[in-house]
């Protein structure tokens, strides 16, 4: 009698990390997106949102290329949960009547207020992931380079993160970045004396 299959080996281990990243840089991606094609600008605590994506990011593609272990799913956790503050933050900003928010809603919900729900989505998904110790084990023989779709999703990560690092360089400049932001620092002209 041959024993159950693993619910998680490590090549499904791989592609659910890939899925992970893949989503996670779809985030970073519609956010981009509304930076650039809606004229929306990130404020500092957005940025740091953006960065808490890219630290998940981080920990997923530790697990992508090295395999899974519970310190890359501790990386994507403590990731989570410092952009889950910063989100926590910025909703209690807006929540009271009258203050007003920040950007425009999608689907009902300012991107702060989508990023908490997604932090802690990504907190409970690494929680769960780090139940099944079989993936942990070596990986199979014949497992050792990325397929098509990990590579994806790590190219494309690493895309997304360099544009939002750039991007960030050019809206806040050398100095701290502007609680409202109408422009890119660096992009606009110097005033006249």
């Amino acid at each position: 009698m041959s024993p159950a299959p693993a619910l998680l080996s490590p090549a499904r281990s791989r592609l659910l990390n890939a899925l992970g990243l893949l989503a996670v840089a779809l985030v970073l991606l519609v956010a981009f997106f509304d930076q650039i094609v809606g004229h929306e600008l990130p404020c500092p605590l957005c940025i740091l949102q953006r960065v808490g994506f890219c630290g998940v990011g981080l920990g997923l593609a530790l697990n992508l290329r090295f395999g899974a272990r519970p310190s890359h799913y501790a990386v994507a956790i403590l990731s989570a949960m410092a952009g889950a503050l910063v989100s926590v933050r910025q909703v209690l900003l807006h929540i009271v009547p009258g203050t007003g928010s920040y950007g425009e809603a999608l689907l009902g919900l300012h991107f702060y207020s989508w990023a908490l729900v997604l932090y802690v989505a990504i907190i409970a998904g690494c929680a769960v992931l780090l139940l099944f110790d079989r993936q942990f084990e070596a990986p199979e023989p014949g497992n050792g380079p990325l397929g098509a779709l990990p590579l994806a999703a790590l190219v494309l990560m690493a895309a997304l993160t360099l544009g939002n690092g750039v991007s960030t360089v050019l809206e806040c400049g050398a100095g701290l970045c502007p609680d409202d932001p109408v422009g890119y620092q660096l992009l606009s002209p110097a005033p006249a004396p």
